[in-house]
């Protein structure tokens, strides 16, 4: 076996192992809780003028305060294109300010922080300034 197959083998081992369902992990209190089985579905949020999509994609989960959410990563599409918006998790629904522009908020341990400007051309995010 030459080098390059054994790591092409080794790096298939590791993303096997890392893909895998994980078993139940005890919480603070020592209950079992389970691991999500699947990732949330896409879900469409917004539609410009010019026919480009807001969709949540991605997920993560997180805690706060009041307990746990998950925070959406977002997309923008237009027929086959897809722009992912970089950095920019959020829990709260993205508000279209024009057809150029939507507002999304940064979430933090479940709770809306920062608002950004994304624009739909680029996926770009920009901190909005009060």
């Amino acid at each position: 076996m030459s080098a390059q197959s054994t790591l092409r083998a080794a790096a298939m081992a590791a993303m096997t192992l890392a893909c895998r369902e994980r078993a139940p992990q005890p919480d603070a209190s020592g209950a079992s809780v389970a691991a999500p089985a699947d990732r949330p579905t896409d879900s469409l949020v917004g539609r410009a003028s010019g026919g480009e999509e807001i969709w949540l994609t991605l997920g993560r989960p997180d805690s706060g305060e009041s307990g746990r959410c998950v925070d959406r990563a977002i997309e923008i599409r237009q027929g086959d294109r897809r722009i992912p918006v970089p950095l920019l998790y959020t829990g709260t629904t993205p508000e279209i300010i024009n057809d150029t522009t939507f507002r999304a908020r940064l979430s933090s341990h479940c709770r809306p922080g920062d608002a950004y400007l994304v624009d739909l051309r680029t996926g770009r995010p920009v901190r909005e300034r009060p």
